[in-house]
C-alpha cells in the first residue's frame, strides 16, 4: 500500500511531469520513463533500468565534475531511466533530489517546519560557528547568488533570514519563494524542491564569508 510519499508523488503526476531538471513521461501501464527536460526525441540517450542508476546520472555533470548540491541546475544531459512502478519512480526521485519528496509530503499535509537562517546558523559549533557573525547585507548579497535558480540552486525558498520574517534575500525575485513556479525556468508546472531551511553548502559558504574565503558575489 502507497505511503504518503507515494500518494503525494501520484497525485503530482500527469501523462508529462516535470521534477527539477527531470522529466517523467508515464508509459505503458504503470511504467515511468525519465529523461532531462532538455533532451529531444532525436537525441541519442544511454539507456539505464533501475532506480539506483539515478545516484550515476546524478553525481556528475556534463563535463564530469562532481554535484555536491543536487538540486543545482547542472544535471548531465543524455541519459534515459525506465522504471516499472511507482515506487521505483520514487526511489529514483530521492537519488536524483533526496529528501525533496519528503519536504513536498509534509508540506502538502501542512506540517513541514521552516526554520530561519538565523537560527540555523546559531546553532553551528566547532569550525561553523563563526558562520552566525555574517551581517546581513552580507546575507542578502550571499543567499542573492548562491540560491539563484539560475546557476545555482532549483529549490523553492520556504525560509526566512530572521525571526522577524525577513526575506531570504531582497535580489532574489518574488517567484523564488512561490512553489507554483517553475524554477527550472521552462515555464511548466513543476513538482517543486521545497526548502524549509538553509542547506550545510550555505552555511558552510557564509562561514567564507565571514572568514574572507567566498568567491560568491
Amino acid at each position: 500500500m502507497p505511503d504518503s510519499i507515494e500518494t503525494t508523488l501520484a497525485s503530482a503526476l500527469s501523462d508529462s511531469t516535470s521534477i527539477g531538471q527531470v522529466l517523467i513521461r508515464r508509459i505503458a501501464g504503470d511504467r515511468f520513463a525519465l529523461c532531462h527536460r532538455d533532451d529531444g526525441p532525436g537525441d541519442t540517450l544511454k539507456d539505464f533500468r533501475k532506480p539506483e542508476d539515478a545516484i550515476e546520472i546524478a553525481r556528475y555533470d556534463d563535463d564530469g565534475n562532481y554535484r555536491p548540491l543536487k538540486t543545482a541546475p547542472n544535471l548531465q544531459h543524455g541519459w534515459r531511466l525506465e522504471l516499472v512502478n511507482l515506487r521505483e519512480l520514487r526511489r529514483a526521485i530521492d537519488h536524483f533530489y533526496p529528501g525533496r519528496l519528503s519536504a513536498l509530503a509534509r508540506w502538502k499535509a501542512n506540517g513541514i517546519a521552516m526554520t530561519t537562517l538565523r537560527e540555523t546558523l546559531n546553532r553551528q559549533s566547532g569550525m561553523y560557528r563563526v558562520a552566525a557573525k555574517i551581517s546581513d547585507e552580507q546575507i542578502d548579497d550571499l543567499v542573492g547568488c548562491f540560491c539563484k535558480s539560475n546557476g545555482g540552486c532549483l529549490r523553492t525558498i520556504l525560509w526566512k533570514r530572521d525571526e522577524i520574517g525577513s526575506p531570504a534575500s531582497s535580489r532574489l525575485p518574488p517567484e523564488k519563494f512561490e512553489p507554483a513556479y517553475d524554477q527550472a525556468g521552462c515555464g511548466d508546472h513543476a513538482i517543486p524542491l521545497l526548502c524549509p531551511e538553509a542547506c550545510n553548502l550555505l552555511v558552510a559558504e557564509c562561514r567564507k564569508v565571514v572568514k574572507g574565503e567566498s568567491n560568491a558575489a
